[in-house]
């Protein structure tokens, strides 16, 4: 490639959750095979070690909130109510916070803004010109437009919003999304995931397991996390790992991920070789559980807008059973569980999204000047 300088890559993640990071490491990591040299900047606000496990080596990151995260009451239930105070709080200084996010992204100076979703950042590269492309199965607009406190959501920041995900040169809408038929600049791409080598043998043999061990991962990500009954029943020969040290004290399951030390397995490697995900609707965990064919037992959030669409989804693609949360608090998981492992695993449906959307993003990051 021709050039004087490397291709710098901004990705401006929501304040909102990891998934969302974990969404656009798949495609970091295409896009620095494609230019080793590529420069990554990475604005968002979750801890360094996820950003170790998730995101290609090298990249930069601004610890900096570009957005707000809806108030949540543990991973399932959102606080609508302050979710609406707090969006019309940031919203009320939206000039002062475009203002911040321009400078801030004419500092960087980079060749292409990738956002998800934050809608500031998009509008501030629009203003720079500098290209800018949304990508999300989501959207805050949608999300807080069709949630309960909907018919309130002061006319400005609806503006704002809008402004920022249609004036982008592209908001890409991965499988499965919303259908935010609304955009003038959509595009539906395959599923965007982290495919890792499926390695159920090497996986008992890094647990010291027997082969007739089942492998389960509990992850619900968000604030906090759902804690079942001590004496939680099972199918037999089942082993539960999560990544959460409170909850594998209390079940007795092995601690995954950052927390259980430098050499742990990362969650990535563990859903990609476990035999069921207990887990939330939510994108990044559906993906890459369809895209590893590992079948999945969800918790419904109830009144997440994007669930429906997540669920009829997923439901296609691997066994899949929704499990009420007060089944879930009761602890009556065994059943659901053993017919899951039964089913499962099957065929992994193919991340087509990372590859269709590195060909999109590719010719801005190589016309650098």
């Amino acid at each position: 490639m021709s050039g004087s300088r490397p291709a710098h890559l901004f990705i401006a993640a929501t304040a909102h959750g990891y998934g969302h990071v974990a969404q656009v490491s798949a495609l970091a990591h295409a896009l620095r095979r494609r230019d080793p040299a590529l420069r990554i900047t990475l604005g968002a606000t979750v801890e360094q070690g996820f950003v170790r496990e998730r995101m290609p080596a090298g990249t930069q990151v601004l610890r900096r909130a570009l957005d707000v995260p809806l108030p949540m009451d543990g991973p399932l239930k959102v606080l609508w109510e302050d979710g609406l105070a707090v969006y019309a709080s940031f919203d009320a200084q939206h000039e002062q916070r475009l203002a911040e996010q321009r400078q801030l992204i004419a500092d960087l100076a980079p060749d292409l803004v990738l956002a998800d979703i934050p809608w500031l950042p998009l509008t501030a590269a629009r203003s720079l010109g500098i290209p800018s492309v949304g990508l999300c199965s989501l959207n805050w607009l949608d999300i807080l437009a069709e949630s309960p406190i909907g018919a309130r959501l002061p006319a400005a920041l609806k503006e704002h919003m809008r402004d920022g995900y249609a004036g982008a040169e592209l908001f890409l809408r991965p499988a499965p999304s919303m259908p935010m038929a609304w955009l003038p600049n959509g595009r539906d791409i395959g599923p965007i995931a982290a495919v890792r080598p499926r390695d159920p043998a090497g996986l008992r043999r890094q647990l010291g397991v027997d082969a007739e061990t089942r492998l389960v991962l509990m992850q619900f990500g968000g604030t906090g996390s759902l804690v079942p009954p001590i004496d939680l029943p099972l199918p037999p020969k089942t082993m539960l790992l999560t990544p959460v040290p409170r909850l594998a004290e209390r079940l007795g399951a092995r601690l995954i991920g950052p927390a259980s030390g430098p050499d742990g397995l990362a969650v990535a490697d563990v859903l990609a070789s476990c035999d069921v995900v207990i887990t939330k609707p939510g994108y990044g965990t559906f993906a890459e559980a369809a895209c590893h064919g590992v079948s999945v037992l969800s918790v419904p959030r109830g009144d997440w807008p994007e669930e429906p669409h997540l669920d009829r989804w997923l439901a296609e693609q691997v066994p899949f059973r929704s499990l009420p949360l007060a089944e879930f608090f009761a602890g009556r998981i065994a059943e659901p569980l053993a017919d899951l492992l039964a089913a499962g695993p099957v065929e992994p449906v193919p991340a087509t999204g990372v590859d269709e959307t590195v060909e999109l993003l590719w010719p801005w990051l190589a016309q650098r000047a």
